[in-house]
């Protein structure tokens, strides 16, 4: 997918400006303000739900799967086993809710089953082919051991890390009602050991602070365990969330497709086509005159002619905006200092290939560097601009550089965004930096693919 870095007039300044902010909110040192943070504690709350709601998970997994597979010799073992992915789907959709709301990650919901046509029979059959229904039983199984773990990791050492920092604070319960010296750390037939005087009740105490302030981040690795099987398991397959992205990428390509067409069609019909009209009207009225008047007829066929010419070249413009000769022909470097010729700004222009990319990359990658050199001179005010061509292993990269005065962003409606989106339909990346005050620098990254006859 294409990603977009844009950085605009202020946004420095801000960004700044929040995170000296941050600074003076957090005077305290991460490792002390942890058992104190709101995060640590909802993570602490999710491992606590974890256990009760691990049983229940796993008992209904194993209860109606066995169920279910215990039936399949009968027609009632596949609604029964149907029933019980359905729940587990249920029971996902509640768990991605609950570790949005504890662990603050948003994980997608699973492809929606693909029904050919309605019916229970195709529900059932939809069901039970589902991968994201079988990686919900697998969660509501694998989820359970993990929690019992978890949560016993979690409650002793929270329990036993507040009960020593605390010690101090009670140490005088024994003495008053337990007819002891204070906690006992040791003890046999022959010996006792308490913690009853003031050293060992400090070490106590500082003991406790150690296990309190480690508490929370061991509880964060555990927690970190649970984001993975949430994502991993509950969330969209890779297979299903890369069809919703050439999905996409196949909309954007139909619509600048069809963008094109209408911008080719406009420019044959205002431009070449009006010209084309005139110029028979003229001939025609030359023609005309030819007996009557030949100087003016003379005349009027030297103005066809120069319409002519206009027509021609307007054709040759239309046609390099199609696609230029000279890339076909000779490649990107030809065709990239034809395109820099023509930028207000000196361009210095390095293609660094020692092959040639299939015709559909080199084209995109000739109109992306094409449309950031209008860009610098309709907008840049730049003095001096720069076009770098290389590869890095399967990837073709494009750098343009320009001195102008920044402020570039990618925003939705503006140039720099069509040009992302159609870098994204071939799985390109486009990253611009350009502060206010300059230099500019947009880099662009096309995968690299080669035509079989070029090999």
């Amino acid at each position: 997918m294409a990603t977009e870095y844009g950085q605009g007039y202020g946004l420095g300044s801000g960004a700044g400006l929040s995170a000296d902010a941050g600074a003076r909110r957090h005077r305290l040192p991460a490792g002390l303000r942890a058992p104190f943070e709101g995060r640590s504690w909802r993570e602490f709350g999710f491992v606590l739900l974890g256990l009760p709601i691990g049983i229940m998970l796993f008992t209904y997994a194993v209860t109606m799967v066995s169920l279910g597979a215990g039936l399949l010799v009968t027609f009632l073992g596949v609604p029964v086993l149907a029933a019980a992915l359905a729940g587990c789907r249920g029971i996902g959709a509640l768990e991605r809710a609950r570790a949005r709301g504890l662990l603050g990650i948003d994980v997608a919901a699973p492809e929606p089953l693909r029904m050919g046509k309605p019916g229970a029979m195709a529900w059932m059959g939809a069901v039970l082919k589902s991968g994201s229904s079988w990686r919900s039983l697998l969660y509501a199984v694998l989820q359970f051991p993990w929690a019992v773990f978890s949560f016993a990791v979690a409650v002793s050492l929270w329990a036993t890390g507040w009960t020593m920092l605390t010690y101090p604070l009670w140490f005088w319960v024994f003495p008053a009602y337990a007819g002891q010296d204070g906690l006992q750390l040791y003890g046999d037939e022959a010996h006792r050991v308490y913690l009853d005087n003031p050293f060992e009740i400090t070490v106590t105490a500082l003991v406790g602070l150690l296990v309190t302030l480690a508490t929370p981040w061991i509880v964060r690795a555990l927690t970190t365990v649970d984001r993975l099987l949430v994502h991993g398991l509950l969330g969209p397959s890779r297979l299903a969330t890369r069809v919703v992205e050439l999905e996409s990428d196949r909309g954007v390509v139909v619509d600048t497709a069809a963008a094109d067409l209408r911008r080719i069609e406009r420019d044959l019909h205002d431009g070449a086509q009006a010209r084309l009209v005139n110029l028979a009207m003229d001939l025609g009225l030359a023609k005309e005159k030819l007996r009557e008047d030949p100087q003016e007829a003379a005349r009027m066929v030297g103005e066809a002619h120069g319409e002519v010419k206009t027509a021609l070249q307007e054709l040759r413009d239309l046609a390099r905006g199609i696609h230029p000769a000279v890339l076909t022909d000779r490649g990107l470097d030809a065709a990239l200092s034809s395109v820099a010729s023509r930028c207000t700004a000196p361009v210095r222009v390095e293609v660094d290939l020692t092959e040639r990319p299939a015709s559909a990359i080199e084209g995109i990658a000739y109109f992306t560097v094409s449309e950031l050199l209008q860009n610098i001179s309709k907008h840049a005010r730049a003095t001096a601009a720069a076009v770098d061509v290389w590869r890095v292993e399967d990837r073709l990269m494009l750098q343009v550089v320009d001195n102008g005065v920044g402020g570039a962003e990618v925003s939705a409606g503006s140039g720099l965004a069509g040009l992302a989106e159609r870098l994204d339909a071939v799985d390109g990346i486009l990253v611009v930096d350009s502060p206010a005050g300059g230099p500019t620098r947009v880099t662009a990254e096309l995968p690299w693919r080669t035509d079989p006859v070029r090999r």
